[in-house]
């Protein structure tokens, strides 16, 4: 029975996009889902104007200026992600045909496993995610429950244009807060999701192409091989290499076009995280260490790094899946074949010197190397701000 990749690979994040309106079109109600995707953007690009005018109003104030920055950094990075996102509807389409064209239906049992076993492995990463995500959003919403100071305030530092001292503004304005940040931290799980199931999915299939590699029979020409039987060995040989070398060259037009679509996305990410990480170190440095604040910052560091992480890993698998699929195709008995597979195979290894590379913005490529360039960075900028601080 075929397996729906998309099923698979994409459930949990489209059934978050199919519930805040970002998904496909339905063909019925068209009128109230664009209706309803406004207002949830609405409240979005909203938190980023209050944001914006509360850093103006205390523009000069170090302290205040960077509480408020890196949650100005992560929202304006929701904001730009989704509307990417909504933006790409056509190629996103493109992208799910192209996860079910028949080259990539699965053959055998193993191949079953190949698909659930990489699903299963993004899946956990992504939920570790959002947890992180859904507590440092639940600390910053008790956070002024736990505050003991006279006057109440609203739990993120930005500008609002009710009076937090008064009901029901009060509970009005939380209630914002608190509903704008869950759907930013759902909608950032949803929509990186999407981009890394999708880079896993095409691991998946290399990892298949292996498995086929490794089918290739030995026809060694004996007495003991009649000479019917060595010639439809080798022809069937020859199309297992072909159907391999076929299925190869749409992971490449796969990823190829997944990187086009969502290249700006990623790279503004990367961008992104390193102003975030290092601000937040700073807010690390001048919280008190036994406040709630301070474990949310914390816990917060350790969700953005999570995020980072998690797209050079799966960049990095890719790339390394490519590189051991030309190594097995080496490995396999094509020294017992004839002309014509040797010289798919050689043409097949010289195109495959240069590995299949995910990157952002088409120049950074995602790979363990990169995360840790990012930290030194956003430790390098973390000790130049740190300074100014201690001026």
């Amino acid at each position: 029975m075929a397996l729906n990749s998309v099923d698979i690979f994409l459930g949990r994040p489209r059934n978050v996009l199919v519930f805040f309106g970002f998904w496909l079109p339905p063909k019925k109600n068209a009128l109230l889902h664009t209706l309803y995707k406004i207002a949830v953007m609405l409240t979005q690009y909203s938190f980023i104007l209050f944001e914006v005018i509360y850093v103006v109003v205390v523009w000069g104030d170090l302290d205040e200026v960077s509480e408020a920055s890196y949650l100005l950094f992560t929202q304006a990075s929701v904001c730009y992600k989704v509307t990417i996102f909504i933006a790409n509807k056509k190629q996103l389409k493109y992208l799910l045909d192209f996860m079910k064209l028949d080259i990539f239906d699965p053959q055998t049992p193993d191949h079953d496993k190949v698909i659930f076993t990489n699903a299963r492995r993004i899946k956990r990463l992504c939920a570790m995610f959002l947890t992180a995500a859904l507590v440092t959003v639940s600390l910053w919403a008790i956070m002024p429950l736990f505050d003991k100071a006279e006057s109440r305030y609203f739990p993120f530092k930005i500008w609002m244009p009710v009076d937090a001292q008064d009901s029901p503004h009060y509970e009005l304005g939380y209630i914002y807060q608190i509903m704008s940040i869950y759907c930013s931290a759902l909608l950032f799980f949803a929509v990186d999701s999407t981009i890394l199931s999708m880079v896993m999915f095409g691991c998946a299939q290399l990892e298949i192409i292996i498995d086929k590699i490794q089918k290739v029979k030995s026809t060694p020409l004996s007495a003991k091989l009649r000479q019917e039987e060595y010639k439809e060995a080798i022809g069937k040989n020859n199309e297992l290499l072909k159907e391999c070398l076929r299925q190869h060259q749409a992971v490449i037009r796969f990823i190829e076009m997944l990187e086009n679509t969502y290249h700006a996305n990623i790279c503004f990410q990367l961008c992104g995280t390193v102003g975030i990480i290092c601000i937040v170190g700073l807010r690390i440095t001048i919280t008190e260490p036994e406040s709630v604040q301070f474990y949310s910052m914390l816990n917060y560091m350790l969700t953005m790094l999570s995020q980072l992480f998690l797209y050079c890993w799966c960049g990095n698998e890719l790339t390394t899946k490519s590189q051991d699929l030309r190594e097995w195709l080496y490995q396999c008995p094509w020294y017992e074949q004839d002309g014509k597979f040797r010289k798919s195979l050689f043409t097949a290894m010289e195109r495959m010197k240069r590995p299949i590379i995910l990157k952002a913005g088409h120049y950074i490529p995602l790979s363990r190397p990169t995360f840790v360039s990012i930290l030194r960075s956003s430790y390098s900028y973390f000790a130049v701000l740190n300074q100014a601080k201690n001026k």
